[in-house]
């Protein structure tokens, strides 16, 4: 029931749906007067959902920046979330990436660079009985990069950012306890997951990859032409904004 109405929530509030709300409104609106009006409400929102600068400065803030990777000590465990690849793919003798393969790829550089003593992956999302677990699938491809089995720790039985924070400390208090944790995530995801880690007595150092914002520039471009990418950048950013208040009312972050 959670996991239905909180995507129903994140669609509701997209700003996009509030402008295909409009344009569907002046349709049946007979009054010459609100259409008008209405129009220009929905002209003047694409033009501003389409502006670059005004998502991207939203992104930057609320990203965690980068950390330099000769700046970080040596951790115990390094906790990577999934949610990176596309499990429907066949054959599956590979591991199919989407945007933010970097959680992974990053990861397996840490490792190599001897920044991380053992790896675990957290993450279910297999749907089908036939289908690997995304993280059984990332396993594979640490191995195939180099990283011994008995390094990589896999835990496959959660859904969403709550349950890994939930079943990553059992296995860490099981296993690892009172160590160095490095939490490995998006950076815009950084912010909600660090707070459920808090939330289950985890205290983990945070790891930002996966980036959508860019360097400022004073390109007029950048700055006054509307692009495709920035409509689905204000789907990310509102989807995790909502999604981190929605899980601070519940009390998991």
């Amino acid at each position: 029931m959670f996991f239905i109405l909180s995507k129903t929530l994140y669609y509701v509030l997209m700003p996009i749906t509030w402008v295909i709300g409009i344009l569907v409104y002046t349709l049946f609106v007979k009054n010459r007067k609100y259409k008008h009006r209405a129009l220009k409400i929905a002209l003047l929102a694409i033009c501003l959902l389409g502006n670059k600068f005004i998502i991207n400065e939203l992104l930057l803030a609320w990203e965690y920046p980068p950390t330099p990777i000769e700046a970080l000590p040596t951790y115990d465990v390094g906790i990577v979330l999934t949610g990176i690849t596309n499990s429907a793919k066949y054959p599956q003798d590979r591991t199919y990436f989407q945007k933010g393969a970097d959680r992974i790829t990053h990861t397996l550089q840490l490792y190599k660079q001897g920044k991380l003593k053992k790896i675990l992956i957290s993450g279910g999302l297999y749907w089908r009985r036939d289908q690997r677990s995304e993280a059984k699938a990332l396993q594979e491809f640490l191995i195939i990069g180099g990283v011994p089995e008995k390094d990589i720790l896999i835990e496959e039985g959660s859904y969403n950012t709550r349950e890994n924070a939930i079943n990553s400390a059992k296995i860490l208090e099981e296993k690892f306890p009172n160590q160095k944790y490095l939490l490995i995530t998006s950076a815009f995801h950084l912010r909600r997951a660090e707070g459920c880690f808090q939330q289950q007595g985890v205290e983990v150092t945070t790891f930002a990859v996966d980036f959508y914002t860019q360097q400022r520039t004073p390109s007029p471009g950048f700055w006054l032409i509307p692009s495709e990418k920035a409509f689905y950048y204000w789907y990310v950013w509102t989807h995790e904004v909502v999604g981190y208040i929605v899980y601070k009312a519940l009390g998991y972050a």
